[in-house]
């Protein structure tokens, strides 16, 4: 991939600080730029990739959550699994929005990755002190094998535009059952999620988690194309065809995550992972049968990308 095509692939850091602070981006792997208009031609002739983007730009693009695990003071559960914090759906749900994320330090890296998964158009306003890990995790992204395969999806769910449909369409991504979101049920798929329908009642929105699970029951585990084992903060986005598969996989948690088992359909007996902060890994106990394929991936931080071959 070209330099000017990864870096468009790539979400913008908003920078408003002069062009003399050019030499601190560039330490940091900094290339790529969203600066107040006034500004951007003195930070192209710095040797940055700059686009202008004024304040009124940036205040219509649709705000973002923090992306990671956030405690819920106010939910009492008997269960521990963790509130993950996740924007996938909303990508999912508007391919061609424009988005912004606001991020405390420690999140810059994280939401990078999220967007890039999901081809976002996403500006990042980061703390300073993020700007090396941020860095680096560009560099990282930079650096991964092109690929260009389709979505893989297990089931549609028709969006209605309702806060409730997105409810149910996070629930779904965060327990990665893998959807299309569609604007018509879709017959290419045996099930579709249209709220309101008999099938589908409205009133069954408001228990969205209880909804999810049902829709995964009516799936099965065993039709799943994704299956994810040891871990409830990692969240996968699968491509692929016959020949080839790439697995994304984010990892809300803050902090690495050992010894992922993943459970793929399909026979893709060739692979290999790279994880950000250690590049390439191989793949550990990897067993193909019965129309699947199965491997641990030995460590996952932030974030992960699996490219599995069905040719040795």
């Amino acid at each position: 991939m070209s330099l000017l095509l990864w870096l468009a692939a790539l979400p913008c850091l908003y920078w408003t600080e002069g062009v003399e602070g050019a030499p601190s981006l560039k330490t940091a792997g900094i290339e790529r730029l969203c600066v107040p208009p006034d500004q951007a031609e003195a930070w192209r002739k710095a040797g940055f990739s700059a686009v202008a983007l004024g304040g009124a730009d940036l205040a219509v693009r649709e705000p973002l959550l923090v992306p990671g695990i956030r405690v819920r003071a106010d939910r009492a559960s008997a269960t521990r699994s963790p509130w993950i914090d996740a924007n996938g759906w909303r990508f999912l749900r508007d391919p061609a929005g424009a988005y912004a994320y606001d991020l405390p330090a420690g999140r810059a890296a994280l939401a990078a990755a999220e967007a890039y998964v999901y081809g976002a158009d996403a500006v990042l306003k980061v703390d300073p002190a993020d700007l090396e890990s941020l860095g680096r995790m560009t560099a990282f992204l930079s650096r991964l094998p092109a690929s260009a395969l389709p979505d893989v999806a297990d089931l549609a769910v028709v969006d209605d535009g309702s806060g409730p449909l997105g409810e149910v369409l996070n629930l779904l991504v965060r327990r990665n059952l893998l959807v299309r979101v569609v604007k018509a049920p879709s017959p290419a798929f045996r099930i579709n999620v249209q709220l309101g329908t008999k099938e589908y009642p409205l009133r069954e929105a408001g228990e969205p988690s209880a909804l999810a699970l049902r829709i995964r029951r009516q799936l099965t585990d065993e039709q799943r194309a994704l299956r994810i084992f040891g871990s409830e903060v990692v969240i996968g986005r699968l491509t692929g065809d016959a020949a080839h598969a790439r697995l994304h996989l984010l990892n809300y948690g803050g902090r690495d995550v050992d010894g992922l088992r993943i459970r793929l359909r399909g026979a893709y007996p060739e692979g290999a992972a790279y994880v950000a902060g250690q590049g390439r890994r191989a793949l550990e106990e990897q067993v193909v049968a019965e129309g699947a394929t199965e491997f641990t991936l030995p460590t996952l931080t932030a974030y992960g990308v699996v490219d599995l071959s069905a040719v040795k």
